[in-house]
């Protein structure tokens, strides 16, 4: 199985205006891997400009933020190709589309490294980091998987957040558990109709 980096992928239209969303970028040993889902923003861009920044942050708001509507960060200008990364990040990374190998769910972007930047030292996840980011997945998926197994995952999460969460994770877990309510409430919703 790969290794996959969860990060913070910032893409640009033709216009170049930036357009962020989490994804979890695959390690072939000799690209990186960008497979947004169809469709997506980011698919688009990256088909109009074959070029990406991957932002590695410490805040998982940002996670928590993208999939649920808040998408709005402060970005700064990336150094080698023309697009902007998060002003708040550990690292980051400037990837150029090399070749995109198609598929009917999930195209795959393989990329390459054109520049890489360290801002700031990284500390490390603590174990509610961890859960925003795991939780932030569930929810972009909460459509495919089994109601059991969304709660099962829920409880395990809730642990983590309640023994090792600050300010900022538990602003991010407030802002998932808002989309998770709503699923709740559609699919109540949907049973008594």
């Amino acid at each position: 199985m790969p290794r996959i980096v969860e990060t913070i992928v910032t893409t640009f239209n033709a216009s170049g205006e930036a357009h962020i969303a989490p994804l979890g970028l695959i390690d072939d040993g000799e690209h990186w891997i960008i497979a947004p889902f169809r469709p997506s923003t980011t698919l688009e861009n990256l088909r109009i400009n074959p070029f990406a920044a991957a932002s590695h942050t410490d805040d998982v708001r940002v996670f928590a933020g993208a999939v649920t509507g808040r998408k709005i960060w402060p970005l700064l200008p990336t150094r080698t190709i023309k697009g902007e990364r998060l002003a708040d990040c550990v690292s980051h990374w400037e990837l150029e589309v090399e070749r995109v190998v198609e598929d009917d769910q999930r195209p795959r972007f393989l990329c390459t490294i054109v520049d890489e930047e360290m801002h700031k030292a990284w500390e490390g996840f603590n174990r509610a980091q961890a859960a925003v980011i795991e939780l932030a997945v569930l929810t972009t998926r909460l459509h495919m998987l089994p109601p059991d197994k969304v709660e099962n995952e829920l409880k395990y999460l809730e642990v983590a957040i309640s023994k090792t969460a600050g300010p900022r994770e538990d602003e991010a877990w407030e802002w998932l558990m808002e989309k998770v309510s709503a699923w709740r409430q559609a699919r109540f919703d949907q049973k008594t109709s």
